[in-house]
């Protein structure tokens, strides 16, 4: 999604503000969050908010224009389902605002944070545009297609996908946190299983918008954090291969790959060494992914954004002192462990003459 990066640079700015206004980093200098002057607490604010508070825009336009559709007719749509008309979502959900009812039963809110809501009113938006666009005379196009566009959208999700969509987010935002509760950090490490297997038939991908719902909901993304472990685990289990093989080869491309993996990108490393190296080698990779979620889900240690992995994923975790040490030290003995079983375990010498002349499959994340 093109919103990633903005997203991203949004969860730095909140670990940022978590460190400035921290009650034990303002003791340093003698200061408490009140002596805070009120221009800083301003443009802290408008740093780590207008993104999440205008998502439903931003996932509007990145939809339309994925799509084939006029990205600014998409913009528009979703700021108009954050429009400052409609009662906010979150003023509403705390109850201290209420609803405006139209027809006395179909209430009338804004869609801060649903992303859900925003996506399939873009979809919806894109397919009307480009059906319209066929069917409308040249004369009347560049008006009256947006016109039709931009009604029957917002039409459409404030009437009818709002209401539904948005309450399907919001219990299955409650039920997954539910489930990372689960006890013995059973949750953590059934994602964090899972998440490795989603990567490899790339449905990783999916996970972008439940991410970006819990960190627009809560402020936090417990997600990231126990699938986070994966990219440890991968790095740990390529490089201890890379280092045992006698193909220098195949050395010289997997220290390369350990290297792109510990920047974030996976699948040079997943599909280039550790799955060429055999089943144990994988298993191992993704026992190690699942007892880091565990660790992890049984230590309650949560994100505060997305989009940065291994090496630069610590930067999600600096609001909080706990939070930030926890995840480093799980991180560490996720890779000693994957990368010491690795090294007991596997000898990537036996692979046969074919398997080592395979290329390494060069996918991006």
């Amino acid at each position: 999604m093109s919103i990633i990066p903005g997203l991203g640079a949004t969860g730095l700015f909140l670990g940022l503000k978590g460190v400035i206004f921290n009650d034990t980093v303002l003791a340093w200098f003698g200061s408490t969050p009140e002596d805070v002057p009120l221009y800083v607490r301003t443009l802290s604010t408008v740093l780590c908010d207008t993104a999440f508070a205008f998502l439903a825009a931003f996932i509007c336009w990145s939809t339309f224009k994925k799509f084939g559709g006029t990205p600014i007719l998409g913009f528009l749509v979703g700021l108009m389902l954050v429009s400052p008309a409609l009662p906010n979502a979150y003023d509403v959900a705390s109850g201290n605002v209420v609803p405006i009812y139209m027809f006395g039963f179909i209430p009338l809110v804004g869609y801060q944070g649903s992303v859900l809501t925003a996506l399939i009113t873009g979809i919806i938006g894109t397919r009307l545009e480009i059906f319209f666009r066929k069917i409308m005379p040249e004369s009347m196009d560049l008006i009256f297609t947006p016109f039709v566009v931009i009604l029957c959208s917002v039409g459409i999700a404030l009437l009818v996908l709002g209401p539904l969509v948005h309450g399907f987010e919001y219990y299955a935002i409650i039920a997954f946190k539910h489930f990372l509760s689960l006890p013995a950090g059973i949750g953590g490490f059934l994602i964090g299983f899972i998440y490795p297997i989603a990567v490899m038939t790339g449905m990783h991908h999916m996970f972008i918008m439940i991410e970006t719902s819990l960190i627009a909901s809560t402020g936090f993304n417990p997600l990231i954090t126990v699938c986070a472990m994966y990219g440890f685990a991968n790095a740990a289990v390529c490089l201890a291969i890379s280092i045992k093989s006698h193909d220098a080869a195949f050395k010289t491309s997997g220290i390369s790959a350990t290297a792109t993996q510990l920047l974030g990108i996976s699948e040079p490393a997943l599909f280039g060494v550790v799955m060429r190296t055999g089943e144990r080698a994988l298993g191992i990779m993704i026992l190690s992914s699942a007892l880091g979620g565990m660790l992890l889900s049984l230590l309650s240690i949560k994100a505060n954004s997305y989009g940065l992995a291994v090496l630069l994923s610590p930067l999600m975790y600096i609001y909080d002192r706990y939070q930030l040490i926890g995840y480093v030290c799980v991180g560490i003995i996720v890779f000693i462990f994957a990368f010491a079983l690795t090294t007991l375990l596997i000898n990537p010498n036996k692979m046969t003459q074919r398997a080592r002349k395979q290329p390494l499959k060069n996918a991006v994340a």
